[in-house]
């Protein structure tokens, strides 16, 4: 038996596993969840090596978003309040929609199975992986932000904390989903890398995180309507603006809760059969 399984099940054997199926739950999520931090907290640059494209986007295509769209009515005021929040919900898709394949990674050494046979309950096994995503993001989200202060973008501290949780609630989505392709595909693990860029980058392009929808074709606004990352880019432009009370804010939080239920859902689903 390994390390990491004799240490789960020590954590949560009989005596000490909590009676309450909602706080065993609770403390299996919590062994999970630290389980998979412990790579990004024994690697603290890995985060700052995975702003790059980021910053890319934000220093060759801010500025030539600026010129090009200020003054025709479309950006009004400063471009960075309108690309940032973008650009952080980009680092959100992008950095949780590929999670996936650190499990595709462990159904092939056998260490996901060494996990099915601890005692840790099959939700905490998804649910722990995606509450781990919180962390990264939100250390990401700080960094971009505290960078591009100098450059103008201003900082409004309610709408902007209001706009991290929100972008939580979408990696939580994001990351489950990813999770449950994984399982999915697991005995075709290159379909994973196919459905990733079938759908990332439509997803990416209708939510008009580079480009304002509001100048695109009539069919293309009409597809965005049904793209909950569009809802949830209008939401952070809002909050990150200080407009905490705007309709947009309530349709993004609502678009972000039904991703990471959906998410949570399959996910879970295929997490319990992931054995068979």
């Amino acid at each position: 038996m390994s390390t990491l399984t004799q240490t789960a099940t020590a954590a949560i054997d009989g005596t000490t596993r909590p009676r309450n199926a909602v706080a065993g739950l609770a403390r299996d999520t919590w062994i999970v969840m630290v389980r998979e931090l412990r790579p990004v907290l024994r690697d603290p640059f890995s985060l700052v090596f995975s702003l790059v494209q980021p910053l890319m986007f934000l220093v060759l295509f801010g500025p030539l978003l600026a010129g090009s769209l200020t003054g025709t009515g479309v950006l009004d005021g400063n471009a960075w309040q309108w690309f940032l929040p973008a650009i952080l919900v980009m680092t959100t898709l992008f950095g949780t929609a590929s999670t996936g394949a650190n499990l595709l990674y462990e159904f092939q050494t056998g260490a996901h199975e060494r996990m099915l046979v601890t005692p840790l309950s099959r939700p905490s096994l998804l649910i722990g992986r995606s509450l781990k995503e919180l962390v990264p993001l939100t250390g990401q989200a700080l960094l971009l932000i505290v960078v591009m202060i100098p450059f103008g973008f201003q900082l409004h501290v309610l709408g902007a904390l209001a706009g991290l949780a929100l972008l939580g609630v979408l990696g939580i989505g994001l990351g489950s989903l990813s999770y449950a392709v994984a399982t999915a595909v697991r005995r075709q693990d290159w379909m994973f890398w196919v459905v990733h860029q079938t759908v990332i980058f439509p997803l990416m392009i209708l939510s008009g995180m580079l480009l304002p929808l509001e100048t695109g074709p009539a069919w293309m606004q009409a597809a965005a309507k049904a793209n909950p990352l569009a809802y949830v880019v209008d939401a952070e432009r809002a909050l990150f603006a200080g407009d905490l009370t705007s309709p947009v804010v309530l349709w993004g939080w609502l678009a972000a809760l039904a991703t990471a239920a959906v998410g949570l859902l399959v996910g879970i689903r295929l997490m319990a059969r992931s054995a068979d």
